[in-house]
């Protein structure tokens, strides 16, 4: 597997920035992790977005969905061009509510809806998925992702608070995308749904990821100081997400 970063920034992309979207490659198939602001203009620097095999989303917070909607729109003038097979909508898999949010992912013959539950499993060519449950705030599912192919592990932590139940989920992750929301001086007292980036890094190193990817960051972050903050890490490589990053499994 190849992960690129299309977007990792939030709550909103600062210039020239995209909010989360991840590219999963293998050898058969073009995966999209979530779609963000500025998420497709990014993936247009590696390849048309008609070439896209299938979209997963981890929740439908608009940092990670703003895009959809132009997706659509391009997916089905692609397909009046010739581009893409009228008679191929581009899957897109979700969690099952809120269905104010799952009823706009049909569109015309561009997309269709599939929704996931916890102990929903995928295959997708040579990419098998799993999906757990994570502790994300106001009561709608947020899910991760453990997404395996070829004997590589790639986690995609989504958002996700310290009360999320992680279990054997995450254990010897290849590569863990985690998100670091809060540096140090601005961790809310209470828990939200949201880990820092010292937490990321505890969990990383807690469960034995062979590497971690620290995403979903304010794009005013210091990408130095989000490394110092990680310092709990020591288990494999710490990345920072930047747009255009690449990582091979």
């Amino acid at each position: 597997m190849r992960v690129t970063v299309l977007g990792y920034q939030s709550p909103y992309p600062g210039p020239a920035g995209a909010t989360p979207g991840y590219l999963v490659e293998t050898d058969q198939i073009r995966l999209l992790l979530d779609c963000g602001s500025g998420v497709l203009a990014q993936l247009g620097k590696h390849y048309p977005i008609y070439e896209l095999d299938a979209l997963i989303l981890s929740h439908y917070h608009h940092d990670h969905v703003a895009d959809i909607g132009v997706l659509q729109y391009g997916l089905m003038v692609h397909q009046l061009f010739g581009e893409r097979d009228p008679h191929k909508p581009l899957p897109i898999y979700g969690p099952e509510a809120p269905n104010v949010n799952t009823q706009s992912l049909p569109y015309r013959n561009a997309t269709a809806f599939y929704p996931v539950q916890e102990n929903t499993d995928l295959t997708l060519a040579d990419v098998h998925v799993r999906f757990l449950r994570t502790d994300h705030g106001d009561g709608d599912p947020c899910y991760a992702m453990r997404l395996e192919a070829g004997r590589k592990v790639l986690l995609y932590g989504a958002d996700s608070g310290p009360g999320t139940n992680w279990g054997s989920f995450i254990r010897e992750a290849d590569l863990f995308i985690c998100e670091g929301t809060y540096l140090d001086h601005n961790l809310p007292k209470t828990p939200n749904g949201h880990l820092s980036v010292r937490q990321a890094a505890e969990l990383a190193e807690q469960h034995a990821c062979r590497s971690l990817l620290i995403t979903h960051l304010y794009h005013a972050y210091d990408s130095d100081e989000v490394l110092r903050q990680a310092v709990a890490y020591t288990v494999g490589n710490c990345h920072v997400a930047q747009i255009g990053l690449q990582i091979a499994l």
